[in-house]
């Protein structure tokens, strides 16, 4: 059965869309669409790799001030902010894109623009997030379009790899005052995520002796084989395809070539696990913890010499969440994409986005950016952004902000 959008989400953003200043701002959005595409090239040309984000957020920071944004600043985990003030009767907005890309500084960043596309290393994840934020504030400020709640426009940090979403965290649960959270990441508008995969990274490391590789074979227990069987154990366990969950053992360190001849003292794994089931997730570590312990074990037993040890290190902690489909901010995206043209929106249960960070916040929200009608091929060195259409994203987030802030026209869709 199709997708249901209520008739008092689906009467607000009539009331909206039959507004002058409303559409004069969508209008705004598609003929502003070179001029967003020039600072989204610009942006990309700074490099931004997790933790590395200072220029990138300096020059956005800039870009909130030109376009007339109060409190505008640096925040201390190193989020670009601004906010535009509402008339203080209508719900407190966060709407963001993510700063850093996954490419190390030395990455060369030269644009290449031909045929309606764009290619560069983090064109668009999430530059163009960055960018599609600028383009609402700008839509908000041509149509002088006032707002019952405040907006908060921000760039946020570390949100990709080991970053763990931390800049999204730290905004969240340092603003009490946010009603709900928009999150932007990526060029598409025909697909809305509303829940959060939980994701738990951990490295484990095995001790032992060591010893030379054939003076100290049968008197002591090598780590190294610890390790062995712990990846063994841990890639025959059993998990349940719904609510998806996954794992994987993504490194293995010991040894070198110079010491091929030695058995080591030390040997490390790191793995990745991940559920859309907060149950599952720790139903899975669980597992993973005796597959490491009996690992340990069972080598100690095998020589009967001394005995196998380890510690592990905690570096990824991201909390699956739920929310329903049908709650009013999904079903004002929804409502957003179909007025666009997009007659099928997907609905991703879960996804690694800031978005994740806004539901541990227990703050309705939803991410945008998904669903493109190409592979913008991101994460790799032919990252590429469609020119054509792309003015549509903003839009649906610049509707969908209006519908969760409220003007002084329309009532805002969050209770």
């Amino acid at each position: 059965m199709a997708y249901q959008v209520s008739e008092s989400i689906a009467a607000v953003l009539e009331k909206l869309t039959s507004e002058e200043k409303v559409q004069k701002a969508l209008k705004f959005i598609e003929e502003d669409q070179e001029n967003i595409i020039q600072k989204q090239i610009e942006l990309t040309l700074i490099p931004a790799p997790t933790g590395h984000e200072e220029k990138k957020a300096k020059r956005l920071l800039e870009m909130f001030e030109e376009e007339g944004l109060t409190d505008c600043h640096i925040d201390p985990y190193g989020n670009a902010v601004g906010i535009r003030k509402g008339t203080g009767t209508g719900k407190t907005v966060l709407l963001e894109g993510h700063m850093d890309t996954v490419f190390p500084l030395e990455t060369e960043l030269k644009i290449r623009r031909e045929n309606g596309w764009i290619y560069c290393p983090g064109i668009v994840d999430d530059t163009r997030g960055c960018a599609s934020v600028l383009s609402v504030l700008r839509a908000l400020n041509a149509a002088d379009i006032q707002t019952a709640g405040d907006i908060h426009f921000v760039g946020t940090v570390q949100e990709e790899g080991m970053g763990a979403l931390k800049g999204m965290q730290y905004y969240v649960n340092h603003h009490p005052e946010l009603d709900a959270s928009i999150s932007i990441d990526g060029p598409g508008y025909e697909a809305v995520t509303y829940q959060a995969t939980g994701i738990q990274s951990y490295e484990f490391n095995f001790y032992g002796i060591g010893g030379h590789a054939a003076g100290a074979f049968g008197k002591v227990a090598n780590p190294l084989a610890a390790a062995g069987r712990a990846i063994a154990r841990i890639s025959d366990l059993q998990v349940p395809e719904y609510p998806r969950t996954t794992f994987a053992v993504t490194a293995a360190f010991a040894g070198s070539y110079p010491s091929i001849h030695a058995i080591v003292n030390k040997a490390t794994i790191l793995l990745n696990f991940r559920s859309n089931s907060q149950e599952e997730l720790e139903k899975l570590r669980a597992e993973i913890f005796r597959c490491v312990e009996e690992a340990c074990r069972e080598e100690t037993d095998r020589w009967g010499k001394d005995t196998i040890t380890y510690d592990f290190r905690h570096l990824c902690d991201i909390n699956a969440g739920y929310q329903a489909n049908d709650v009013p901010i999904v079903q004002a995206a929804v409502a957003a994409a179909r007025y666009l043209g997009c007659e099928e929106v997907g609905l991703d249960e879960g996804g690694a986005t800031n978005c994740s960070r806004a539901l541990e916040a227990h703050l309705p929200a939803v991410c945008l950016g998904g669903g493109s009608d190409y592979d913008s091929k991101c994460h790799t060195l032919e990252e590429q952004f469609k020119e054509e259409g792309a003015f549509k994203g903003p839009q649906s987030a610049f509707l969908l902000a209006l519908m969760c802030a409220g003007t002084p026209q329309t009532d805002s869709v969050i209770a």
